[in-house]
């Protein structure tokens, strides 16, 4: 763990992003090796984000907001028979869930070796699932270990922000769809708030990208741009934190789970002064009894940073982790120009 903390800051250590996009599988490899058990342990078993309505635990937050995606796939009442991709699946709590709702078959792809026999033990355990409905398997998004055209649609949940180009995760996604299918995703971005001038809003840019493991933060006229670019048909783009229901009728904004609060019974007690440094302390004291892996202390640190720039990405609005795009491929269907170009050049 101290290794890969150590080399994963160190790609980090340049304000630059050439050289976490030129190595963005080492990145994103590092980081979820080290985040992994304590967003499972600290968060469940979906790694993302939602606004909660009013009487909405956090739990039913999570899966509606799943659910939500899954409704704009465009899935016929015999989902059964039809493939699905999630595209970056974590440890697969979204494929699990959206397995359920839907009906269909879902296969998650993640880079993460670790993540993917999490996730397969997870839906071994499932009464209801199994690996013959729902499985990941381990590739790299950029090169998608699929046939052209293999599957019925595919959504991302604030996954593809790790990809070092855009216009290659979602030409990639475009490429294993077939005609007519559906991709939606929510995206982490910087919104039209965000003032590169501003060296609050660059420092809180900065960590994010530290404690997430992300080589960029693109735009959202970027990312938009990106899934015309690839080929897709776009039905729907939108900032959902802009439709924040349930903090503006009474309920809670997204980012409250890393909001500093001094209940010592909320995890949101280590985002005060007074837990951050009770929390580092106990975490250095586990360290030093070798009840903990050396680097445990710096992996926390990093994660709380990133906790710190989301919290204040949320409250300036200069950051959005559930940018919506949903789009469609053409009936009349063909390879991006851009990818058939690389392909030759790789031959």
């Amino acid at each position: 763990m101290d290794g890969g903390i150590d080399e994963y800051n160190r790609l980090h250590s340049a304000d630059d992003a050439d050289e976490r996009n030129a190595n963005y599988k080492s990145l994103v490899n590092s980081y979820y090796d080290l985040a992994t058990l304590f967003y499972e342990w600290g968060w469940g078993q979906s790694f993302h984000f939602s606004f909660r309505h009013p009487h909405e635990d956090f739990g039913e937050s999570i899966r509606r907001h799943e659910h939500y995606l899954a409704s704009k796939l465009g899935l016929s009442p015999t989902a059964s028979s039809l493939k699905v991709l999630d595209v970056g699946c974590g440890i697969g709590g979204p494929m699990r869930n959206i397995c359920k709702f839907t009906g269909a078959d879902v296969t998650g792809l993640t880079l993460n070796q670790y993540q993917v026999d999490r996730g397969n033990e997870l839906c071994e355990a499932d009464p209801q699932l199994g690996t013959e409905k729902c499985r990941s398997v381990q590739g790299d998004f950029m090169r998608m270990p699929f046939n052209d055209s293999s599957y019925d649609a595919a959504y991302a949940i604030e996954a593809t922000c790790h990809a070092p180009d855009r216009v290659g995760v979602y030409s990639e996604i475009y490429r294993v769809l077939k005609p007519g299918s559906v991709f939606a995703c929510y995206e982490w971005c910087m919104t039209d708030e965000y003032d590169s001038n501003n060296e609050e809003h660059r420092r809180i840019k900065k960590q994010i990208e530290e404690g997430d493991g992300l080589p960029d933060i693109c735009h959202t006229s970027v990312c938009l741009n990106a899934l015309k670019e690839a080929g897709f048909e776009v039905l729907d783009a939108r900032d959902m934190a802009d439709d924040d229901y349930g903090a503006t009728k009474g309920g809670k904004p997204w980012m409250l789970p890393l909001m500093p609060s001094w209940n010592p019974l909320t995890q949101r007690f280590q985002f005060n002064w007074f837990g951050y440094r009770m929390t580092n302390a106990f975490i250095y004291m586990l360290e030093m009894l070798r009840l903990a892996p050396k680097g445990t202390v710096k992996t926390q640190r990093m994660l709380q940073q990133g906790a710190f720039g989301l919290s204040d990405g949320g409250i300036t609005k200069t950051f959005t982790p559930m940018y919506l795009m949903v789009g469609r491929v053409p009936l009349d269907k063909k390879v991006c120009t851009r990818f058939v170009a690389e392909e030759k050049k790789e031959e």
